[in-house]
């Protein structure tokens, strides 16, 4: 298979799997699907990295990630 068409296939995944998180948080539920809400939401994040807090603000939303990720792997799917 041609070099570009498994980096495309990469690329596609990674964004299907970006997109997944933001649904799983539960975002597109809490805005209404509203596309300008979230892109505002995710600018104001961008904007908090690249402030000073930026290292305060990794550490907490990674534990706070992990704990979800681990907390869904102990809840048994219905």
């Amino acid at each position: 298979m041609r070099e570009w068409v498994v980096k495309r296939r990469e690329r596609t995944r990674h964004l299907i799997e970006l997109g997944g998180l933001v649904v799983k948080a539960g975002l597109v539920d809490l805005t209404d699907d509203d596309r300008a809400t979230l892109y505002g939401a995710f600018l104001t994040v961008a904007d908090m990295l690249r402030g000073d807090e930026r290292g305060n603000a990794l550490a907490l939303w990674q534990r706070k990630g992990k704990r979800a990720f681990e907390a869904e792997k102990e809840t048994p799917d219905d």
